[in-house]
């Protein structure tokens, strides 16, 4: 404890939380959130620390690697049908939205359980199927978080994680990262979403398939096969900054990925805007809600 203590006193120390990314309701970052997901707090290799960031591999397995901690090139997950996915699925039974709606409400899809395999905070962030250039490969990993082969890892910093393998809750990353805000972490309590989704945008939901004169919602401007997307721009591709709905079988669904792009970050040319959180559209004046809310 007094090692981890000390630890988190140097972070302190070399870390001062920044303002390059707050504003509009993000939480304080020293990442740019500029030029591609490295730069973002979804790198979590937190590289954009510079030398501080092996003050934080006590408490995750730093694998050096921005991708490796979603996706692997080889033998990625059967459970957990995401592109090559190499995180450990939750086997979570969610609390459902459940306040008045006439749309149908089930399980969080893919495109939900990809973002809730960190968010909800019962997988820890560095449990992964296949550690790169290692040789460790754990296929009941998809399934299942193993402990004891996420500690066959060393952390090339030579601070090995003696803290991990806990999730974004409590025990795990909130321990620090709370209001009280130990060693000055920022506060990641809005990011602990949870098991119990009914406080938060329902997810899983049925979109509506009719819509007329004074309907509530919004049709999308196009719709193939498994994915329908608003079209702001008018080009007929989904670009990562269209709100998007997912059919997985059920029709087409809200899910996380409609409202935030986990890569999403503009290029760092003159011009280009981080929306907090990683959304798709700003919501200033409501501009995310409106777009598929007939208001």
């Amino acid at each position: 404890m007094e090692e981890k203590i000390e630890r988190l006193l140097g972070l302190a120390v070399l870390t001062v939380w920044g303002t390059a990314a707050f504003g509009g309701g993000d939480v304080p970052s020293k990442a740019l959130n500029q030029g591609g997901v490295v730069n973002t707090r979804h790198n979590l290799t937190q590289s954009y620390l510079g030398a501080s960031s092996v003050f934080m591999d006590f408490a995750r397995n730093n694998y050096g690697e921005v991708c490796v901690y979603c996706h692997t090139p080889h033998g990625a997950s059967a459970v957990v049908a995401a592109p090559l996915w190499n995180r450990t699925a939750t086997g979570t039974a969610y609390t459902l939205y459940n306040r008045p709606t006439n749309a149908t409400v089930t399980q969080p899809g893919t495109n939900s359980l990809t973002c809730l395999s960190c968010h909800d905070g019962t997988v820890a962030v560095d449990s992964i199927i296949n550690m790169p250039g290692s040789g460790k490969y754990n296929a009941a990993q998809a399934s299942s978080q193993n402990t004891a082969f996420l500690n066959a890892w060393s952390n090339p910093s030579g601070i090995d994680a003696t803290d991990n393998h806990e999730g974004l809750n409590a025990t795990g990353c909130l321990s620090c990262h709370n209001p009280a805000g130990q060693a000055q972490a920022p506060d990641f309590t809005v990011f602990a979403i949870g098991t119990d989704l009914t406080n938060d945008h329902p997810v899983g939901i049925r979109y509506p398939t009719t819509f007329g004169e004074g309907g509530d919602f919004k049709p999308p401007a196009v719709s193939s096969g498994n994915l329908a997307f608003f079209d702001s721009d008018g080009n007929g591709r989904a670009d990562s900054k269209n709100v998007r709905l997912y059919n997985t079988g059920e029709g087409y669904e809200v899910e996380c990925a409609s409202c935030h792009d986990p890569h999403g970050v503009p290029s760092g040319g003159p011009g280009s805007v981080f929306n907090p959180s990683f959304l798709r559209v700003a919501n200033t004046n409501s501009a995310l809600c409106q777009t598929c809310h007939n208001k």
